[in-house]
């Protein structure tokens, strides 16, 4: 584990000094990008490569991954101009991605490695020369994760080298989401059936709206808006006038009236309003509704515009399919 952190620790400090012009080309090189990022690697850099090529397409860019031996038996079809290729080798050797490197430069595709290499010379005042792989000569920017060892015993087990490669990936992948403003509600779009997304749902994906909004007018007599509440099972009326609201009548007022009045069905709506109730917009995440619905120990919300135009009403239930409750 210390060894792995280790090797976190330098790749953070390359990226923040020598590395961090290349880095931001990368980034800027990902963002130009009109097609897919194309992420391939062979082995376990292939199984680092699935992975970041997940949290590309997961934060905003699309992305897949490529096969480097399956490429060259006719998956390279994948593969159109305008895409970005993110090629994953530790040794910077690795034959089955070097035979792809003819097809990436005759269609055009602008390659980003991520390897091994030493590209940055230990000793600024002592300038050594640097040896590059085939693959990060053949790079348009060439990163360097290189390691001081593996965590493996042996040093032959791929451990703080696909960690290292790893780290950088989600690097990329979050600095061009921060670039191109990926926002909480695009993560929504992207994760609708997970947990995370439906936490981030807005009421207005969530809400009644339109006819299933139980509606009266203050003149409505009290018959016609228990009729209205039933009919729209959500246990509360909106009362309004052009559609604006003027306040709710919900089940457990229906209650407390039948305590207090024997006559409670000869009333119209305006003399059962509760007036000012708790409303909630639209553009709101589900979550605010849900801790308002709680702190108010209620079981629904008026979702108005600013202006106070009933848009819906959104309802415990509904939240319940999304893991919130």
């Amino acid at each position: 584990m210390r060894i792995e952190a280790e090797a976190l620790r330098e790749l953070a400090e390359r990226i923040d000094g020598p590395m961090a012009q290349d880095f931001t080309r990368a980034v800027e090189c990902l963002d130009s990008c009109g097609g897919r990022v194309v992420v391939t690697g062979m082995g376990k850099s292939g199984i680092i490569a699935r992975k970041i090529a997940a949290t590309l397409s997961s934060t905003g860019t699309p992305a897949l991954y490529l096969h480097p031996a399956e490429a060259v038996h006719g998956d390279l079809g994948m593969l159109v101009r305008g895409d970005v290729v993110l090629a994953l080798s530790s040794s910077g050797e690795t034959e089955e991605i070097l035979q792809l490197l003819v097809t990436i430069r005759r269609i055009g595709s602008k390659l980003i490695t991520i390897t091994g290499d030493r590209l940055y010379p230990e000793n600024a005042h002592k300038p050594a020369s640097i040896k590059k792989s085939t693959l990060a000569q053949a790079a348009d920017v060439a990163l360097d994760c290189s390691i001081d060892q593996e965590a493996c015993s042996l040093g032959l087990a791929p451990t703080a080298s696909t960690t290292a490669m790893l780290a950088l990936g989600d690097a990329l992948a979050v600095a061009l989401s921060e670039k191109r403003g990926f926002k909480e509600e695009d993560f929504a779009h992207l994760h609708p059936g997970g947990k995370l997304g439906k936490k981030l749902a807005r009421v207005s994906q969530l809400m009644h709206s339109g006819d299933a909004v139980p509606r009266v007018e203050r003149s409505t007599k009290m018959v016609d808006v228990i009729y209205e509440m039933s009919r729209k099972g959500l246990g509360i009326t909106t009362v309004v006038e052009d559609n604006k609201l003027l306040g709710v009548i919900s089940d457990g007022d229906l209650r407390r009236l039948l305590e207090k009045r024997k006559d409670v069905l000869s009333m119209s709506a305006a003399d059962c309003v509760t007036a000012n109730p708790k409303t909630i917009r639209p553009e709101e995440f589900a979550m605010t509704a849900l801790n308002i619905m709680e702190q108010k120990k209620i079981t629904s919300l008026v979702v108005t515009q600013a202006d106070g135009t009933v848009e819906g009403i959104i309802h415990l239930h509904d939240l319940w399919g999304t893991q919130m409750v």
